[in-house]
């Protein structure tokens, strides 16, 4: 049954402005943590995580890189417009797209839309000491929200990573109400990330530190690495009365078949970092209902978990992805997912989550109010406001086991 009736307002709480960590703490792990285990509500810091998982769990993390996705040009007459990069265009693939010369295209949302009716801007940076002037051209409108946005640039040893990394800017949470610090090159980036394409980190990994990863390795704990780039989209808040009538947004991921292998082997022992790790994980027993019904779109639509009967087991819809890339040598796959998790959802793969604190009346606490089932999450959520943990991007972490 689709909960398409579920009123929003029944997952609100007050949220002081105060409780939302404007900054990371200086040591990362060093953070408190919440523990949810089958009802009972417990807290230690992050730097136990190693000794709260179990010997067989499989850590799976994503391991996206943040983008300096905000560009700033201005017109003749001073007028500041900001470029967001949302996702690549053409072409149409993040690796791609970095590497291209010269030209590409990018879905982006344009701030000041209003003073830039036409016409092409400019701007200048210096790379590999070279001064390259990057130009940029509206193309087409998407939609209210998003354009298609033309770059080109005069420098054939500049990449557009290059452009990205000189001229633009990291996009901290809109929530955090200041300005990119230097510092947030470093904070706002998990120490494991390494494929760029996110516009917003999955924050969930924030917290962790190589010791901690150390320890993790020293209790024979495997982890394994899915990419999921985080969108835009994750900010937005639902603004109708009932979820039913908020469209999810769309975000891409990949997935190595030897990492599907072992979250095969691993069932029943999965421990995912943050909200993304889950989205991809469960949208993958849903990609795998579509081979087996001859579909090959690799998509996860928003309300597929709730229309149609699924009757294969996690292990079944799995191998039908494995046996696809095995029939195509397939090393990687790349899908989407519009997946929405909400109340009602039967998780299949995900037994275990590290996530922070999520905004009142948002997708992610929907999904958090799914997987921890009835009203618990308003139990957690009391906890962590009246023992003062600090809430969002750069705030505190949670472990929640089913």
């Amino acid at each position: 049954m689709i909960p398409e009736e579920i009123p929003i307002s029944n997952y609100d709480y007050p949220l002081p402005d105060s409780r939302i960590a404007k900054f990371p703490l200086r040591q990362r792990d060093a953070s408190k943590l919440l523990i949810w285990n089958k009802g009972s509500i417990s807290e230690r810091h992050f730097y136990d995580i190693p000794e709260l998982l179990d010997s067989n769990d499989l850590l799976v993390y994503n391991n996206t890189r943040v983008i300096q996705a905000r560009l700033v040009f201005y017109k003749s007459t001073g007028a500041r417009i900001e470029i967001f990069c949302l996702e690549p265009h053409t072409p149409n693939d993040y690796q791609l797209i970095f590497q291209t010369t010269r030209q590409c295209v990018w879905t982006c949302l344009v701030g000041n839309l209003k003073k830039w009716k036409n016409g092409k801007l400019t701007n200048s940076v210096s790379i590999n000491e070279e001064t390259t002037t990057i130009e940029i051209e509206r193309l087409h409108t998407e939609n209210e929200m998003s354009h298609q946005i033309a770059f080109t640039w005069n420098n054939d040893n500049a990449t557009f990573a290059d452009i990205l990394e000189q001229l633009g800017e990291l996009p901290i949470p809109p929530y955090l109400n200041r300005k990119t610090e230097e510092s947030d090159k470093t904070t706002y980036q998990t120490v494991y990330s390494k494929i760029k394409g996110s516009v917003a980190a999955p924050t969930a990994g924030l917290h962790f530190t190589q010791d901690v990863l150390d320890k993790i390795a020293a209790k024979s704990i495997e982890r394994e690495e899915i990419t999921l780039h985080v969108g835009a989209g994750t900010f937005k808040p639902v603004k109708s009365a009932v979820i039913g009538q908020h469209e999810m947004h769309t975000e891409f991921f990949s997935i190595r078949k030897s990492s599907l292998e072992r979250i095969i082997a691993n069932l029943g022992h999965i421990a995912a970092v943050g909200t993304t790790s889950v989205r991809t994980l469960e949208s993958l027993y849903y990609l795998g209902c579509n081979l087996h019904n001859k579909k090959t779109d690799f998509c996860v639509a928003q309300w597929q978990p709730y229309k149609e009967l699924n009757t294969l087991t996690a292990q079944e819809a799995l191998q039908e992805i494995a046996d696809y890339m095995a029939k195509n040598n397939l090393t990687y796959i790349n899908a989407a997912t519009q997946i929405i998790i909400a109340p009602g959802f039967q998780f299949r793969i995900v037994n275990k989550m590290i996530t922070n604190f999520h905004q009142p009346k948002s997708t992610l606490l929907l999904l958090i109010s799914a997987f921890v089932e009835s009203d618990n999450w308003k139990n957690i959520y009391r906890y962590a406001l009246d023992n003062e943990f600090r809430f969002l991007s750069y705030g505190d972490s949670s472990l929640l086991i089913k």
